[in-house]
């Protein structure tokens, strides 16, 4: 070591202060002095047990976990050299182990006042350092007595190590607790001796500088925290699992939850497993729900009953025509669900290779084959089992739960039970044990099916429990009230379903009154009277009845066969359902229509897509005669058979009984029921009809032409998209026989030359065996013809190449699927350069490959394919996909897949889940385990063999399961002792348990015995059969009903079709039964160019057209949607190009093979009479009389619409508005904006609606006298009131209704007017008033109640009500009732003066202020008159009368100018006046005494004097 430099003793070596940086000095060193630092202050762990067991040294780690609160902090070398310079001590960098201080140190302790921390560490590599240590100075410690935590206490917990005492690991809490007491006095007597720095040899401002360079020592404290984390690197890890990196809704997508994995495991067919699709992104899983073979008989009993009629009437029908056939038609059922429920295989294992077992099979004439159920009726058993399931687990549910009642209920054992058919039933019997033991019920769960949702179990708060009116009775003594009906509930059932009185009523010698009076209550403040108590006798017995399961059973059964349905058409309904809409016209006024009839029509459904829209409301009811019999049934239940008094007042009870049974119980039941079985009715039949047209679409095989080389064509697709030359190329896509494009390209035309070239070379280069074409508007027809043209004209070449080329045909294909395609995220996963045009034509092409393939590869986006437009958005989104589901299932199963093809490419994969028995879990599964194993399946036993399946998904998949064989395997090839060999019927739908009738056959055709095929392969013979050149003949000489005879004797197995079916498959395996590729039609093509229909296009419809081309009698059109069209008839009137004239459509002319699609037309006058729309056919139920009103209705509607819209007036304020549309126009207009407009009292009348404020719009009403008939001008004298007339609009607006709009404003910026409503010029008043409680308030604001109108409210004193007077705006002045002022100063003193006199006649001695005047001036000139002129306008007349005098009602003067208040006992309005209110006030009363003619306080006398001589504010 000696030699060594600073360099050399590396990083992190702390050397205390005290000490040289000398070798020499290390030298020297006392040994002794060394050995005593060693052993005192350092623990050495280079003396540590090199072999110390693991599990010691585990505990020691932990054990300096626990005492490591915080790592030391070790000295930069910068802070060295500073401590250097500062102190003049040296420092060294030495790498020490760690310090243990003992109480026993020579050296005192050491205060300081830093918060510095010594960081002291220890490396494995130090421990070998042999070298002496220095006595420790006191400059040494400096920082040594405030090493502490964060929490107080001194860190001698980090220096002390106890890695020598294996004990001090595992010391116990009391001791660790008694420790922390020592070190917290400890801690103390440093604080204590902190605060004197000097005893340390250092002065205060010696240590004021070391502080302020080395700081507190806690600036690095965030940098321990990793060292503290490091401490934990040894402790293991939780996995992470991919629901920590993905989203839930990713790991629902790819299969991965636990319902995923569950479904995977079980031996179960997937589909089988969820009660939705496998097609729907939120899969559920289904219940399971044992069913053994104890439950099959009854289960076949009910699903039999539970088939539709058109399955059921040729066996049970009177006059089927397979009535002897009922007991093999039973056990055809039988057999169904066995194989469904028990043995879990799927409908096409069964369609397919248990058909013999549905089939009816008669040994006697083995040739007979009568068919019992078809492919349809097996999926609706499944339906219908499913159902059955769910109603047998509600049962045991609802056995279960009357058990734990612990009672003994006869009624419900013999009665109820065997009668329980239906989920109704099942819920309607849980409620009425519910209700009638509910006092024994202990848990509410016993009623909780094990299907129903499940609340997990908490904690609650009591909560107060609903009881019912029924219970409340039935605990108080109207029970034994209730008695005296003398019979109980449930034996009036049982009379009324058996029709007669099989229980007989026990009648009462009193009245049902006086019996009743007997349980009146004697406290008077508690009783009811009699009549009260004997109606809550009826409803307990109405309630019993109402709930009763059989009755409300049979209420639905009546409902089913009898029920009737009628439509009320809103309001609203009348106006939107048109004539010529064929979804709802047809039903607007629908009237008692048998709901039998509507389920086989979307009828039902369009009603209630309707109601909710508000348009109408259906009545679901039962014929008058149906009800009365049913209510004279019941009566007779419950009725006595006495002819007592007595009883004929208890019959008369059970009447009205009967009525709340129907009325509150029955009845509601039964139209709830009736509509929710008729949606689910007409929704099966909805989905039906999409089945089928899914069907005829996937059902057929891949467009197919002579000389093809495989089993799919090669396609070039080509498509123009939108047509537009100048925008849009042409783009071509050639895809190869296994769907994988190849070339794609552009062309900007098809007219340039070089254009050609390179599509007559792209011809030649690829050979495709179709060209397909496709678009978006009828421009695509030229394209069409273009590419035949260059196609044909290749014809004229002399090579064979050539004329193969002209051959090659040239088609529109289907695009609906072509256009989902082109926006689907898989479309941009697998051709993500393509254009969105060249993903379409690869959509185009791949559905000419196969359009199975491509609705299967769809998912859940099959949904938006349109099979029925009008309707199919009626059908609920899950009903809808497990029908698509189920339909492509049969055709892949019809078709097969070929399991190596599936694994390889990805594209064709998308069809392995719809095997029977697969889903999209099972078949990934099935993908990866075949890839896992590293090569193709050679057999179908590998399946088993190498556990890719389990038993029951081999049963049901492996005869759809196809393994071809692309090198061509000859028989004698086929060894015995190769597992892996190819087996020839593994290419076959013979299913692997026939195998051996397939081979005996072979055999048998052949002519072999057994020893003949020793040593051979199993299927050696089966080889050799196909490959027979004479196969077909031989094959058809074998005797296959003596063999299916011999077979059925021997082991009761039925296999006449399976028989016929190994024969053919021997003969043409897998041969595509599918129908040939279907080509467009006229209309379709015409549909998915332009989006026109035949409904659309129909004969004699009026549409309009734009003139092409014009000559003599020649004229072509081009309609809306892009067709071109001709006009054959009035093709000789002139018409200009670009003209729009209207047209009347004769007739469609489509030639696909020219490409020509035009729409015949005629332009004559005779054609074009009426709109041409089409009226909707009306339902045969139709209520002509509500239909006539309401036509006559509409049309005085119209006509009134008409006259009023008529008007055209040539005037810029005029508008063909109505009222909410005028008030919608001024609504963003200022104040005094005004609209003219149409009135809708005749043409001889104008409306003029004006904006007075925000909101508030007053509508003046104008009569024109001389009204202009044709409405085209405004006549010269118009009428507002007798007072004011005008000679036109423009004088109108400017004289009457700008005039009041200055008014308004003039009034609306007077500091009395507040703007609000009328309350809140209340609060105000109220409000001022308190402050001021000496004077009176008044003030103005709008009458939001009548536009044009203000409202003058004043508080008189604050013991008084605030009163209110309406102030009435005309162009010329303000009216306060029958006083007019001109200004509003005017109409100040006006109401100042109406108060006087009204005070005065009221209080002759009156005291205190005035109310008007407030404490201020009165606002008005002492020289001015009020009401005789104005400071504004001094030369004006105020009064807006001509005559000089106030008219009266009656056309008398008003002799008074204010209203004398009404006399005693004459109602006032809101504001304090007459009723009249709005006319000019009657005549004054003579004998009503005159105000007193004093001066009002406040009042320039003056004025006053010239008031009191004029009489008022009018003129004298």
């Amino acid at each position: 070591m000696a030699g060594s430099g600073a360099e050399e003793e590396g990083e992190g070596d702390v050397i205390m202060p005290g000490v040289e940086d000398s070798s020499e000095e290390e030298e020297d060193d006392d040994e002794e002095e060394a050995r005593r630092i060693r052993e005192g202050f350092i623990v050495d762990e280079d003396d540590e047990d090199e072999e110390e067991g693991e599990d010691r040294r585990k505990r020691r780690k932990r054990a300096r976990h626990r005492r490591r609160q915080e790592e030391e902090e070790g000295l930069e070398e910068d802070d060295i050299a500073l401590l250097e310079e500062n102190t003049g001590a040296s420092f060294k960098k030495n790498r020490l182990t760690r310090l243990r201080r003992g109480h026993d140190s020579e050296s005192p302790p050491v205060a300081s006042s830093s918060r510095r921390r010594a960081v002291v560490e220890s490396s494995d590599d130090d421990l070998d350092n042999d070298e002496p240590l220095p006595d420790v100075q006191d400059i040494q410690r400096i920082w040594d007595k405030d090493d502490e935590d964060e929490d107080g206490e001194p860190d001698m917990e980090d220096f002390i190590d106890y890695s020598d005492d294996p004990d001090a690991a595992e010391m116990d809490e009391q001791a660790r607790d008694a420790r922390r007491r020592q070190r917290r006095l400890e801690q103390d007597r440093w604080k204590k001796a902190r605060g004197r720095p000097e005893l340390v040899g250092i002065d205060a401002l010696a240590w004021d500088e070391i502080h302020d360079v080395f700081g507190d020592g806690h600036e690095y404290d965030w940098a321990l925290v990793e060292d503290d984390e490091a401490a934990y690197e040894d402790e293991p890890k939780p996995d992470t699992k991919f629901t920590d990196v993905f989203e839930p809704s990713q790991i629902r997508a790819l299969f991965l939850t636990e319902d995923d994995d569950l479904i995977r495991a079980q031996d179960i067919p997937e589909r089988m497993q969820l009660s939705s699709s496998t097609l729907s992104k939120n899969a559920v899983v289904a219940p399971a729900i044992s069913f053994g073979p104890e439950d099959l008989d009854d289960a076949a009993e009910w699903v039999t009953a539970h088939l539709p009629p058109s399955i059921t009437a040729p066996f049970f029908g009177s006059g089927g025509k397979k009535q002897g056939l009922q007991t093999e038609f039973v056990f055809s059922v039988t057999f169904v669900l066995r194989q469904l429920f028990i043995e879990s295989v799927e409908v096409p294992y069964i369609w397919t290779h248990k058909r013999d077992y549905v089939t009816h099979f008669d040994p006697k004439q083995a040739e007979s084959d009568a068919k019992l159920l078809d492919l349809p009726d097996l999926w609706r058993i499944y339906a219908l089992g499913q159902k059955y399931r769910s109603l047998l687990e509600r049962r045991r549910a609802l056995s279960e739960a009357y058990t734990r009642l612990n009672t003994t209920d006869t009624y419900y054992e013999k009665e109820i039970l065997p009668k329980i058919a239906s989920v109704e039933t099942v819920a309607d019997t849980s409620e009425w044990l519910s209700t009638k033991y509910k006092d024994k019920k202990k848990d509410e769960s016993q009623f909780r099916f094990d299907d129903d949702e499940v609340e997990p179990e908490t904690v609650k708060r009591k909560m107060p429990s609903r009881i019912s009116a029924y219970e409340v009775a039935k605990k108080s003594i109207v029970a034994k009230l209730a008695q005296g009906f003398g019979i109980e509930a449930h034996e009036v059932v049982l009379n009324f379903m058996a029709n007669e009185h099989v229980h007989f009523v026990e009648d009462q010698e009193l009245s049902p009154m006086v019996y009743a009076e007997q349980f009146v209550n004697p406290d008077p403040t508690l009783a009811l009277p009699a009549e009260q108590l004997l109606a809550r006798a009826r409803m307990i017995m109405a309630t019993e009845l109402g709930k009763d399961p059989l009755l409300r059973d049979h209420m639905r059964s009546l409902f089913k066969n009898q029920a009737r349905v009628s439509v009320d058409v809103t309001e609203q309904g009348i106006a939107k359902i048109v004539e010529t809409d064929p979804s709802q016209f047809p039903f607007k006024y629908l009237n008692q229509k048998p709901i039998q009839l509507m389920l086989d029509s979307p009828q039902f459904l369009l009603m209630l897509r309707a109601e909710s829209r508000n348009l109408i409301n259906i009545e679901i009811f039962l014929p008058p005669d149906v009800k009365a019999a049913f209510e004279r049934r019941l009566v007779d239940a419950l009725a006595s058979d006495s002819f007592s008094e007595s009883a004929k007042g208890w019959n008369e009870q059970g009447s009205l009984v009967v009525q709340e049974v129907l009325d509150q119980h029955l009845l509601p039941l039964g139209v709830k029921w009736t509509r929710e079985y008729l949606r689910q009715e007409v929704e099966d039949h909805l989905v039906d009809r999409v089945v089928k047209e899914l069907s005829r679409r996937i059902d057929v095989a891949p467009f197919t032409v002579p000389g093809m080389k495989e089993d799919r064509p090669s396609v070039l697709a080509a498509s123009w998209g939108k047509g537009d030359p100048h925008k849009d190329a042409i783009t071509l896509v050639f895809l190869d026989a296994r769907g994988r494009m190849r070339e794609s390209t552009k062309l900007d035309n098809l007219v340039d030359a070089e254009m050609r070239d390179e599509l007559v070379d792209l011809l030649r280069r690829r050979k495709p065996d179709v060209i397909v074409i496709g678009g978006f508007n009828m421009t695509t027809s030229k394209l069409s013809a273009r590419i035949k043209e260059i196609v044909g004209s290749l014809r004229d070449g002399a090579s064979a190449e050539s004329e193969q080329i002209a051959n090659t045909p040239v088609i529109y294909g289907f695009d609906e699927v072509a256009r989902l395609f082109q926006h689907s995220q898989r479309a941009n996963a697998e051709f993500s350069s393509s254009s969105m045009i060249g993903k379409y034509c690869v959509g185009l092409a791949r559905y000419v490959q196969s359009p199975l393939n491509e609705y299967a590869a769809l998912g859940s986006d099959i949904s938006a394919v349109n099979f029925d437009p009008i309707n199919q958005q009626l059908i609920p989104q899950e009903k809808l996909l497990i029908a698509c589901e189920r339909t492509i299932v049969d055709v892949v199963s019809k078709v097969g897949v070929d399991i190596n093809r599936a694994v390889g490419d990805s594209y064709y994969q998308t069809l392995l889940p719809f095997v029977c028995g697969l889903g999209p879990r099972k078949a990934q599964q099935l993908v990866k385990l075949i890839e896992r194993q590293g090569e193709n399946v050679g057999n179908r036993e590998q399946f088993i063999k190498a556990g890719l399946l389990t038993k029951t998904i081999f049963i049901n998949g492996a005869g759809f399961l196809r393994i071809s064989q692309n090198e061509e395997v000859k028989p004698s090839k086929l060894r015995a002792d190769d597992e892996h060999a190819f087996d020839p019927l593994d290419d076959t739908r013979i299913h692997s348990e026939d195998y051996e009738l397939a081979r005996k056959m072979a055999m048998d055709a052949i002519e072999y015995d057994e020893e003949d095929t020793v040593d051979r392969h199993p299927s050696w013979v089966v080889g050799l059969i196909m490959e027979d050149p004479d196969n077909e003949k031989k094959l058809s000489e074998l005797n296959l009903d003596d063999f299916a005879i011999s077979l059925y004797e021997a082991n009761g197995d039925r296999k006449r079709h399976t028989l016929n079916v190994i024969r053919t498959e021997l003969l043409h395996p897998y041969k595509d039964e599918r129908n040939p590729y279907p080509l467009m039609t006229g209309w379709d093509i015409l549909t998915m160019l332009s989006g026109e229909t035949a409904d659309s296009l129909g004969d004699d419809q009026i549409i309009t057209v734009s003139v092409v081309r014009a000559k003599p009698g020649f004229i072509t059109v081009k309609l809306d949607s892009g067709i071109e069209g001709v006009v054959v008839q009035g093709a000789e009137m002139p018409f200009n190009k670009g003209q729009t004239v209207p047209a009347c459509i004769k007739g469609i002319r489509t030639e696909v093979a020219q490409d020509y699609f035009s729409v015949e037309l005629s332009v004559h006058p005779k054609d074009l009479v009426g709109d041409g729309s089409r009226r909707a056919r009306e339902d045969s139920y139709w209520d002509q009389q509500r239909y006539n009103k309401d036509r006559d209705m509409l049309a005085r509607k119209k006509r009134a619409e008409v006259d009023r819209s008529r008007r055209v007036v040539k005037h810029p304020n005029f508008h063909n508005f109505n009222t909410a549309q005028a008030e919608a126009y001024l609504d963003k207009q200022q104040r005094g904006d005004v609209v003219i407009r149409p009135s809708s009292k005749g043409s001889d009348h104008l409306a003029v609606t004006w904006k007075v404020d925000h909101q508030l719009y007053q509508h003046i009403d104008v009569t024109e006298p001389n009204a202009d008939p044709t409405g085209q001008t405004v006549g010269s004298h118009l009428i507002v009131d007798p007072t004011h007339t005008y000679a036109d609009l423009d004088e109108l607006i400017v004289n009457h209704v700008q005039a009041m709009a200055r008014k308004v404003e003039e009034l609306m910026a007077h500091d009395r007017f507040k703007p609000g409503s009328e309350d809140d010029l209340h609060l105000y008043l109220k409000n001022s008033l308190a402050a001021n409680p000496g004077k009176s308030m008044y003030g103005f604001t709008l009458n939001r109640k009548r536009p044009g109108h203000f409202s003058l409210c004043f508080l008189a004193s604050k013991n008084s009500a605030v009163q209110t007077w309406p102030v009435r705006v005309t162009p010329e002045a303000y009216h306060l009732y029958d006083a007019a002022a001109v200004g509003v100063p005017e109409l100040c003193d006006a109401f100042k003066v109406r108060h006087l006199h009204e005070s005065r006649s009221q209080n002759p001695n009156p005291g205190g202020k005035t109310p008007y005047g407030a404490g201020g001036r009165t606002p008005a000139r002492p020289d001015a008159t009020p009401g005789h002129m104005s400071i504004r306008q001094p030369a004006r007349t105020p009064n807006p009368y001509a005559g000089g005098t106030t008219p009266g009602r009656y056309g008398g003067a008003t002799p008074g100018h204010f209203a004398p208040p009404p006399p005693a006992g004459v109602p006032q309005t809101a504001y304090g006046g007459m009723p009249n209110y709005g006319y000019p006030p009657a005549p004054h009363n003579p004998s009503y005494p005159p105000p007193p003619q004093t001066i009002p306080p406040g009042m320039n006398p003056q004025r006053a004097a010239m008031i009191q001589q004029g009489g008022g504010w009018g003129v004298p």
